[in-house]
């Protein structure tokens, strides 16, 4: 019960956090008291290339994320886990777009041969049934909700003698909420109940983003992680 609550606490806190450093901190300082027999915590970060479908004359974005996970064991068995957590630093969105005009003549002037970058800042937290096989590989498969926090438009242009970027706040044309099916596998780096892993999962947001009338836009990425068990709870096992 105890590790039940640790968990919920330790959730909100993260979810509601925009301060990364702080958040490894913490997930170090919390870790062996929430790492048992049955809860696997840990940090996890990679990379991640997004696109926005329906979204014309976009290509992939790449990103880098960081969060950290849970693994819960179901059932006393140790093939089978609930796979959840907060990736609490995760950019999507798309690259290579013609710019806009904003209204300002100077402005609109300088950039009208840019280039611009869509960038979303989400809170996602993956729910994931995984299932481990032999104690080493892992399918998994399930859902992810998202909320947004951040969103800029970037304008770039290569002109003038040298590199130009204007950022502009675009928060208001996404809603708060994104959600989607994702499913991926990875490797377990020991075979041992808890070990670090590398694996590779891919989101497709079922959700319409956009608050922008007549205008429809899905987030999906892929992601490459890997995840460090963090704390002392991995000390009483056996080694390979």
């Amino acid at each position: 019960m105890k590790s039940i609550l640790k968990f919920g606490v330790l959730l909100i806190f993260f979810g509601f956090s925009t301060q990364v450093k702080g958040q490894i901190l913490i997930s170090l300082l919390f870790g062996e008291a929430l790492n048992t027999d049955k809860i696997e915590f840990g940090l996890a970060g990679g990379f991640n290339r997004s696109w926005i479908y329906d979204l014309e004359d976009s290509k992939g974005l790449n990103s880098f994320n960081i969060g950290f996970y849970f693994h819960l064991m179901l059932k006393n068995n140790p093939n089978s886990f609930i796979s959840t957590g907060v990736l609490v630093k995760s950019n999507v969105g798309v690259s290579g777009m013609p710019t806009y005009p904003i209204g300002d003549a100077e402005f609109d002037s300088v950039f009208v041969d840019g280039e611009l970058t869509k960038k979303i800042n989400y809170f996602y937290v993956p729910i994931l049934y995984q299932r481990r096989f032999n104690n080493r590989c892992y399918i998994e498969g399930g859902f992810q909700l998202g909320l947004r926090s951040k969103s800029y438009d970037i304008f770039d242009i290569e002109d003038l003698g040298g590199d130009i970027s204007y950022k502009v706040d675009a928060r208001d044309d996404y809603k708060y909420l994104d959600a989607g099916l994702m499913a991926g596998f990875g490797y377990k780096l020991k075979k041992r109940l808890k070990s670090s892993a590398v694996g590779v999962n891919y989101y497709y947001g079922l959700m319409n983003i956009s608050n922008v009338p007549d205008q429809k836009m899905k987030n999906s990425a892929l992601y490459v992680y890997f995840k460090l068990p963090i704390g002392a709870g991995m000390k009483d096992e056996p080694p390979e």
